[in-house]
């Protein structure tokens, strides 16, 4: 499994049996499935989508927006419990309106699955945690 770095951005190649117990950076030695969201701008958010073999959980948020805010805590509470599952990133879509422009975010916060470059899901609105767990069950390809 090859898994990009949240600190250095290095590529790295993890045996899939592994990836439950906390791999670390060949480069960096730090943590490569971190268990939090990840933020991402829109120069690095391609190098994580395009080449991390794990499914990709994208929250697209922004600051001023109400139930992002409220749906943070959740969206890192989750983050813990799939850590070996995906990788969940953040996109704040003030700063990075490329990347929202892209994937032609109009509400926020959207929540997007990605896996090996490809959207597979897309909801738009905020879950509570329970929700949140059972829409990614249904929703993450199988590693």
């Amino acid at each position: 499994m090859q898994l990009v770095c949240p600190s250095c951005q290095a590529l790295n190649r993890v045996p899939d049996e592994k990836l439950s117990d906390n791999p670390l950076c060949g480069k960096c030695h730090k943590p490569l499935l971190p268990g939090e969201p990840i933020p991402v701008s829109d120069a690095s958010f391609a190098r994580f989508v395009e080449k991390s073999e794990l499914p990709i959980v994208i929250d697209f948020w922004a600051s001023w927006c109400g139930p992002c805010q409220n749906f943070a805590p959740v969206f890192h509470d989750v983050a813990k419990t799939f850590a070996s599952r995906a990788l969940f990133i953040k996109v704040d879509t003030e700063n990075n309106p490329q990347t929202a422009g892209r994937f032609a975010i109009r509400s926020i916060p959207t929540l997007m699955v990605m896996h090996k470059g490809k959207e597979v899901e897309r909801l738009s609105g905020a879950l509570p945690a329970q929700q949140f767990s059972q829409w990614l069950d249904n929703n993450l390809p199988a590693v």
